[in-house]
């Protein structure tokens, strides 16, 4: 139970510039040997710019809208889901531990949201030179939101998630150190993104949330 001793014993609640909170050490050796080794398409390789979206391949970004597939950006996306979870065992034990009361009833007391009747959603990520992500504010859909980082590589640890006031100046700039990241709930003033900043290699990353529409794992 990793991620809930994480939650229980090295979490750190933070105020500014809207309520998150840090987590350290809230994924196995093992969780992130998978993360790093998903096979993740480059799309400096397809002769495709970043965006300052995820949906990088000309698609709509539907996920925004609550499609649990990712839109047609998927191929540069990598959710687990039921059809490919055997892939990754040890992520589906995360899973499981996300959909777990105990885990989910404990986060619902944080962020001050019933999780009771949601889904998890988890999602590899790995971004490469040229990546930002425009300030924004995440759908009323994301009961919580979780970006856990993954560090080997010696990428800057200024390559983080950068957090903004309402008037949209940076405020924090969260560390990207392996094993660590944060969480928050979606709220009309959780401004967060990543401006344009050197990746050597990759950034590896593993996004986490609770949301309102149906994936393949609902809370148990």
């Amino acid at each position: 139970m990793s991620f809930l001793n994480s939650l229980e014993k090295n979490s750190k609640k933070f105020e500014n510039p809207f309520t998150h909170w840090e987590l350290n050490q809230p994924l196995t050796r093992e969780q992130i040997s998978e993360i790093v080794n998903a096979d993740i398409a480059n799309p400096v390789e397809h002769s495709l710019n970043y965006d300052g979206t995820r949906a990088i391949d000309g698609g709509t970004p539907e996920f925004r809208e609550g499609l649990s597939h990712g839109g047609k950006a998927l191929k540069f996306r990598c959710f687990i889901t039921k059809e490919n979870s055997n892939e990754f065992p040890q992520l589906l034990k995360l899973i499981k531990e996300l959909q777990s009361k105990k885990t989910h009833e404990k986060i619902s007391k944080l962020v001050g949201k019933d999780l009771s009747s949601s889904y998890v959603r988890v999602e590899v990520i790995c971004d490469r030179q040229g990546f930002w992500l425009k300030p924004h504010c995440d759908i009323k859909e994301k009961l919580m939101s979780c970006l856990l980082f993954i560090n080997k590589t010696n990428e800057s640890e200024d390559l983080g998630t950068d957090f903004y006031d309402k008037d949209l100046k940076k405020v924090k700039t969260m560390p990207y150190k392996d094993n660590y990241g944060y969480f928050f709930t979606s709220g009309p003033n959780t401004w967060h993104g990543m401006e344009k900043k050197e990746i050597v290699k990759e950034r590896r990353c593993l996004q986490v949330n609770y949301v309102t529409f149906k994936t393949d794992w609902k809370v148990d």
